[in-house]
């Protein structure tokens, strides 16, 4: 791993590239959903947040599908995001969403650096520690439990996919875990907690 730019040193699945007209329609359905969600949400803060969470979120999936890479140049403006939002909206829940920050960030850390003891190389980049850290900056720690699970989920059904399609998968095949821990804090952060 090179800590330098947080991404694993091996080739990644390929995804085909995004044509115009596939980039349109996914700017188009995302802004349905946000425009959805505002229609059930009626507060123009969190509909500019949500906004710029959920385009935050879909560019650090679509990089790291393409180059396993989650550039801090996103995912720290998407924590401090969260926390100003966290800040704006319930100064109470505030400590929530610092704790969930931390926490994110540390939970993967310490599986990475588990990871790494145990199979002797990188498993999970210091970008995808910082993306759950945004997480629990929108979510706050309470989420978090959630977010992975349901990220872990994502990812296999994304690694089925990816057998299904004819991909060889091994020990050694590297699937990104930015998309669906993108997926995982967007689905969160719109419909709430399961079990909620």
């Amino acid at each position: 791993m090179n800590p330098e730019t947080d991404r694993i040193d091996t080739p990644p699945i390929k995804a085909p590239a995004m044509s115009p007209r596939s980039a349109a329609l996914l700017a188009v359905l995302a802004v349905l959903v946000v425009v959805w969600s505002g229609s059930v949400e009626t507060d123009l803060t969190w509909i500019l947040f949500s906004a710029l969470l959920g385009w935050g979120l879909l560019a650090l999936a679509w990089i790291d599908w393409r180059a396993l890479r989650l550039p801090d140049a996103l995912t720290l403006p998407l924590i401090a995001l969260g926390l100003a939002y966290a800040w704006l909206d319930s100064p109470a829940a505030f400590y929530s969403v610092v704790i969930g920050a931390l926490a994110g960030y540390a939970a993967l850390v310490i599986v990475g650096v588990c990871y790494r003891r145990l199979r002797g190389r990188d498993g999970l980049g210091r970008g995808d520690a910082k993306l759950l850290a945004a997480g629990g900056a929108w979510l706050g720690w309470e989420a978090l439990p959630s977010v992975v699970l349901l990220a872990a989920l994502l990812g296999l059904s994304l690694a089925l996919v990816q057998r299904l399609r004819g991909a060889r998968l091994t020990a050694q095949s590297v699937i990104p875990f930015g998309p669906p821990l993108a997926l995982a804090i967007w689905l969160i952060w719109i419909y709430g907690l399961p079990f909620d």
